[in-house]
């Protein structure tokens, strides 16, 4: 078995490569960062946190920067 991270993504357990981004997990299990205002799916657009597009909820703390944190194990991403 491949060496890998679990984490909560949506209520939903996916593992994903040790140290893999958070925006590379979402990505990885088809998950948007967020729902603009207009009701569209967003995604990770620079990878270097400028853009601000990958934001999602993280172990509770609302607005975080998916693409420049690496997931953990038992991490909680919420991104609905």
């Amino acid at each position: 078995m491949k060496e890998g991270t679990a984490i909560s993504l949506n209520g939903r357990i996916v593992e994903v490569p040790k140290g893999a981004t958070v925006a590379a997990a979402l990505l990885q299990h088809g998950a948007g960062s967020r729902v603009s205002i207009s009701g569209e799916a967003r995604q990770p657009l620079c990878g270097m946190g400028i853009c601000f597009e990958c934001r999602a909820s993280v172990n509770g703390r609302a607005h975080q920067l998916t693409c420049q944190l690496v997931c953990e194990p038992g991490m909680v991403v919420v991104t609905e």
